[in-house]
């Protein structure tokens, strides 16, 4: 295997995706590449972090959309800084059609328990991966916050839902166990208590029984978190009455 195909293999790697040879030969090149071992790395802890984030049910099409404009997309092999180096594509050979693979079996899997990215545009896919990494990021630092504080409440039919909150990052966090799902056309749809007025906090995955969810919006001052019942979409303000509230940690 080429060199150039090796440097393209960093994602299917930290992704467990390769086979054994192609394995043991990327190895061996990290011995070697700093650049990649570096992204490795990175793909890696990233992958870690995305587990913490709530899990969002892709498209029907997402598969086969992925597949069919992956192949339309440039590499340049990391090092590459002139015209004719950025010019050069890797072949579409094996490594690169089992990478494709690997993204969309992690994308459709959620990454067990992550969010899914969905595309509208193979072009946007480097926004919002961004963007998934960014919240999970603050999700992770709002769970491991010096001064993060925590209430738990029990549920209907025996399910469990607990606050996090940090008041230095101004971020909550809803961590949900065992919840049943909403009825159909319905969603779990958070708020934040202003001292009487609801503050729309985001929405939970319908389809997730257990998740973590990074509330939008800054604490600012909040008494308390409430959970309603909402048509799927959201509400701009409460439409039921709230099937559980929370007050603020301590």
């Amino acid at each position: 295997m080429r060199t150039e195909d090796l440097h393209s293999l960093t994602g299917a790697y930290a992704l467990h995706a390769l086979p054994d040879d192609e394995r043991e030969a990327f190895q061996r090149h990290l011995a070697g590449c700093a650049t990649c071992e570096q992204e490795a790395r990175e793909f890696a802890a990233a992958t870690a972090r995305l587990g913490l984030a709530a899990t969002v049910v892709p498209a029907p099409a997402l598969k086969d959309r992925v597949l069919h404009r992956v192949t339309t997309v440039r590499q340049v092999p990391p090092g590459g800084g002139t015209a004719e180096k950025a010019r050069r594509v890797v072949p579409r050979g094996r490594g690169l059609a089992r990478w494709a693979l690997a993204a969309c079996v992690a994308a459709a899997a959620g990454l067990g328990g992550t969010a899914v990215w969905q595309y509208e545009r193979a072009q946007d896919a480097g926004q919002r991966a961004a963007q998934a990494e960014r919240r999970a990021e603050t999700l992770a630092g709002v769970l491991a916050a010096p001064d993060a504080e925590s209430r738990t409440a029990r549920l209907a039919d025996g399910a469990s839902g607990t606050l996090v909150v940090s008041r230095g990052e101004d971020r909550a966090v809803f961590l949900a166990s065992g919840m049943a799902e909403p009825p159909r056309g319905k969603v779990y749809q958070l708020w934040f208590d202003d001292h009487g007025t609801m503050r729309s906090a985001g929405l939970m995955d319908p389809g997730s029984t257990s998740q973590a969810v990074l509330m939008e919006g800054g604490v600012d001052g909040a008494a308390g978190v409430g959970i309603t019942v909402e048509p799927a979409g959201g509400s701009k303000q409460p439409t039921s009455d709230p099937i559980a509230l929370l007050s603020m940690p301590v």
